[in-house]
């Protein structure tokens, strides 16, 4: 089939989240099946542009309808780690991606508007007809909208959407302008089957849009399909998602096994797999000598992690004392987006500079997070909600046990070392359901002791998880099985 996969982020080029991995991991499983499968993108300023070959021009004079204006846009194709990739270079006034980062701006809705116009505008003009366009998050929520309302009237007739939702929490909420802005009447659209927002009745909401407007919804674990039909977490468009119930399931996330594997990575000291786990100890001497830790006979536990208020900022910082007063060490990575909680944690920083048993790296770091995964003994996952969740999943690959609440997509992949009703080789990790410090401290005391105690048991925790396949390989053939049913 031919595939074409629309959205704000692709790793390693454009990577603000797990969305970037997403897309990065999927086309390449799709591709390697044999399908073709193109990536199209914005030309971001920030993109990574060492990590793009042969970036040339290949279809100048595209002009895009913008309110009553036509905008001018050139479209490059570049290699990404053997992905196709297309880049929309427009040359508005506004500049709407030459802003130094991908999100983030007050006129968000407007940039990625236009982007979605100028996809399919692009596809029209270059006389591609995908067999599906998979869309995702808000940022393409308009695509299927044109697609059907305009783009399926020029000729794209056999064309399906796919539209996978990765997180509820934004979901593109806008002033009704920004359907003029792309050629939309907001005298057909806003409504309340259609594109109204449920809370705002004088807004547009754009993901509301693509689950009305696409074939088929898909979301990123079983588990959150569940929650967002059938609890808050679904952030007003419950309803809306159990009404189309028969067009939207939930498809569990891969890692990609190319980039995040022991046994073949390039930023560990010594490699390592399930049949030779002692070798992890090289990087965990290494981790302790690049963050000045002790070295000292204690296990290491992790938070690699956005510091935002999803991911449980209040009980990252507890556990943070509660590692220290149990004889741990702790190591974080992550950066915080707001300003109350940047500061919060610079704080702990600069009281625990000086101690031999914690480092906090309050940046990103992608080598880093390699050898962290490949240092640490154990992952701390606290969130309020989790769609899916790649953290977790990666740990395991590395021989890391995660802790985590029993949320989204760490209840599909993180089973209790003491509780779950898997046989003993399939429990990898442990959890905990509230929300409070003392289930966090319950769940993080049960996996220090069994650490402390049982050095076999947790060496077979470890060991499960590096033996669990959470590749791209089942989600990737599920993929296919929805394509083929749009297609059909």
């Amino acid at each position: 089939m031919y595939i074409a996969m629309v959205s704000a982020e692709c790793a390693p080029i454009a990577k603000a989240g797990g969305l970037g991995d997403f897309v990065q991991g999927l086309a390449r499983e799709l591709s390697i099946r044999g399908n073709q499968v193109e990536i199209f993108l914005p030309k971001y300023d920030s993109l990574r542009f060492d990590r793009i070959r042969g970036l040339t021009k290949v279809y100048e004079g595209l002009w895009v309808p913008y309110y009553d204006q036509w905008v001018h846009c050139d479209v490059e194709h570049g290699e990404v780690d053997g992905l196709q990739c297309y880049f929309i270079d427009e040359h508005a006034r506004e500049n709407f991606f030459r802003r130094g980062k991908i999100y983030g701006e007050p006129d968000d809705a407007n940039r990625f508007a236009f982007y979605c116009r100028a996809v399919l505008e692009f596809m029209l003009k270059s006389g591609r007809h995908p067999d599906v366009i998979h869309c995702n998050d808000w940022q393409t929520g308009l695509i299927p909208v044109l697609l059907y309302e305009i783009y399926q009237g020029l000729g794209m007739k056999h064309t399906r959407a796919c539209y996978t939702l990765h997180n509820m929490g934004h979901q593109g909420v806008t002033g009704e302008s920004i359907l003029r802005q792309v050629g939309l009447k907001p005298e057909r659209l806003m409504t309340m089957e259609r594109l109204l927002d449920p809370v705002n009745h004088r807004a547009v909401n754009l993901m509301k849009g693509g689950i009305v407007f696409s074939n088929f919804v898909t979301t990123v674990s079983p588990r959150y399909a569940w929650e967002i039909q059938h609890t808050d977490q679904g952030m007003g468009l419950q309803g809306l998602l159990q009404y189309y119930d028969r067009k939207f399931g939930g498809v569990l996330n891969g890692i990609d096994y190319s980039v995040w594997n022991p046994e073949l990575d390039p930023h560990l000291p010594q490699p390592y797999g399930p049949d030779t786990l002692p070798q992890k100890a090289a990087s965990k001497k290494a981790l302790r000598q690049r963050l000045g830790l002790d070295d000292v006979f204690k296990p290491i536990i992790t938070v690699v992690s956005r510091l935002d208020r999803q991911k449980g900022v209040d009980l990252i910082r507890r556990a943070i004392y509660f590692s220290l007063e149990s004889g741990c060490q702790f190591v974080l990575l992550g950066s915080a987006p707001e300003p109350a909680v940047n500061e919060r944690f610079w704080g702990i920083k600069r009281e625990m500079d000086s101690n031999p048993d914690c480092h906090l790296e309050l940046t990103y770091d992608e080598e880093l997070s390699h050898l962290i995964y490949g240092g640490a003994d154990m992952i701390l996952i606290p969130s309020v909600y989790e769609p899916c969740g790649l953290t977790q999943m990666i740990a395991m690959k590395y021989g890391v046990v995660p802790i985590v609440r029993r949320v989204g997509g760490l209840a599909d992949t993180v089973f209790d070392a003491n509780y779950s009703d898997r046989p003993f080789e399939e429990r990898n990790g442990y959890l905990f359901d509230e929300l409070t410090e003392s289930a966090l401290e319950a769940a993080m005391g049960r996996a220090i002791g069994l650490w402390l105690r049982f050095p076999e048991y947790f060496r077979q925790l470890r060991v499960n998880g590096m033996r669990a396949d959470n590749s791209w390989n089942r989600p990737g053939q599920s993929y296919l099985d929805i394509y083929h049913h749009l297609r059909n």
